[in-house]
C-alpha cells in the first residue's frame, strides 16, 4: 500500500474562507484516496468538517492573519495563527507540505522563516504556471523577491527546469530571461549582467523573452525579478479577463450573434477553461525545505481543490529533494 502524502490546509486563508477552502478539501480527498489533509484553523470550523472525513486531521489555530497585514509582523506577533501553525507542521515533520489561500505575504514569510530555505538557496521564488498558446509557460519569479540579484535568476532557472520536468514532464525545458528585446545587450544592466550569467549557467538558456513570447509558449521556463514578474502576471490575468467580457459582450449583442454563439459555445468554453487561472490551483514557493502551494486569494473550490492536487503532485516528485541534489551536484561540479 502506497503511503499517504501529508497535507496541512490553511482552512481560514483566502477572500472566500472557510466554505470554499472546505468544498476544495471535500472535492480533493475524494478525488486522490492517497492525501491526508491537516486541516488548520479555528476550532468551530475544522473540527465538525473532519469528523466526516476519515483522511482529515483537524488542527487547532485561533488566530487569522488577515490580507492587508504587514507579513513579518503578523507571522511574529500572531504565532496562533493558522499560517504559522500550518507551516510549523511542515518544520517539524509532521506534515510534507502546505497549501494556504490567504496572504501572500504572509505564507511568503511563515514558508521561509519557519519551514526554511534549502541549503544553497540564496532566494525562494514564487513561480506560477501560464496557459500559452501550444504549451504551459513557467514564469518565476511573481512576487517573493522585488528585489533581485542577477545571480538569483540562474537559481531561478535551474529550480524552474526542474519544475517542468518533474510535474509538467518537460524532458529538456528551455529557459528564457524576460527583458525588452532579443538582443543580448538589451535592457537594464541587471538584466545584461542576468544574460550573460545564464549564458554561462544555464545549458538551456535560449536567450532574451519579450513579454509577447510568455504566452506564445517559445519558452519553458521564463526567469525574471518578483517586481516586474508580478506586475507581468496581473497584467496578463487582467487581459484575459478583459478579452473575455468583449467576447461576451460581442456574442450577446444581437439575435444573429446569440445565434453564432451557438454554434462555436463549446470551442468558447473549452477556451476559458484554457486561460482560466483555478487550472493550476496555486503556485509553488520553489527554494524551501518543504512544499508551499500558495492560491489566489479569490479562489472557488475548484481552485482549492487543484492547489491541494498540486501540492500533493510536488510531495510525490520529491521536488525540494530533486532542487537540493541539482545545487548539490553543481557545487559539486565547480569544485572539481
Amino acid at each position: 500500500m502506497t503511503e499517504s502524502v501529508k497535507l496541512v490546509v490553511d482552512a481560514m486563508g483566502g477572500d472566500n474562507a472557510p466554505d470554499v477552502v472546505l468544498k476544495g478539501v471535500s472535492a480533493a480527498l475524494a478525488e486522490n484516496s492517497e492525501i491526508e489533509i491537516y486541516l488548520c484553523g479555528t476550532p468551530d470550523i475544522v473540527e465538525p468538517f473532519a469528523s466526516s472525513y476519515d483522511r482529515c486531521i483537524p488542527v487547532s489555530a485561533s488566530e487569522v492573519i488577515g490580507m492587508g497585514e504587514h507579513p513579518v509582523d503578523a507571522i511574529k506577533q500572531k504565532k496562533d495563527s493558522s499560517i504559522v501553525v500550518g507551516c510549523g507542521l511542515v518544520k517539524d515533520g509532521v506534515a510534507q507540505g502546505f497549501f494556504s489561500a490567504g496572504s501572500t505575504g504572509a505564507c511568503l514569510a511563515a514558508a521561509t522563516l519557519i519551514v526554511g530555505r534549502i541549503k544553497g538557496i540564496k532566494r525562494p521564488a514564487l513561480a506560477v504556471v501560464l496557459p500559452s498558446y501550444n504549451k504551459p509557460t513557467l514564469l518565476l519569479d511573481v512576487g517573493a523577491n522585488a528585489d533581485c540579484k542577477p545571480d538569483y535568476l540562474v537559481q531561478f532557472a535551474k529550480m524552474g527546469e526542474i519544475y517542468m520536468k518533474d510535474i509538467l514532464g518537460v524532458v529538456s525545458p528551455s529557459v528564457g530571461l524576460l527583458n525588452i528585446g532579443e538582443e543580448d545587450a538589451k535592457g537594464s544592466l541587471f538584466a545584461q549582467e542576468a544574460n550573460s550569467l545564464l549564458k554561462a549557467e544555464i545549458s538551456s538558456f535560449a536567450g532574451n523573452c519579450e513579454g509577447g513570447d510568455l504566452v506564445d509558449g517559445k519558452f519553458d521556463v521564463v526567469v525574471t525579478d518578483g517586481f516586474t514578474g508580478n506586475v507581468c502576471l496581473k497584467t496578463i490575468e487582467g487581459t484575459s479577463k478583459l478579452m473575455l467580457r468583449y467576447v461576451k459582450d460581442a456574442l450577446t449583442s444581437s439575435t444573429s450573434a446569440k445565434l453564432g454563439a451557438a454554434l462555436v459555445k463549446g470551442k468558447l468554453t473549452k477556451l476559458k477553461e484554457d486561460i482560466n487561472p483555478d487550472k493550476y490551483g496555486g503556485s509553488p514557493l520553489l527554494g524551501i525545505k518543504g512544499t508551499c502551494i500558495i492560491g489566489h486569494g479569490s479562489s472557488n473550490a475548484e481552485a482549492i481543490k487543484n492547489g491541494i492536487i498540486a501540492g500533493y503532485n510536488a510531495i510525490r516528485a520529491n521536488l525540494s529533494a530533486s532542487i537540493e541534489e541539482s545545487l548539490r551536484s553543481a557545487s559539486s561540479v565547480k569544485g572539481s
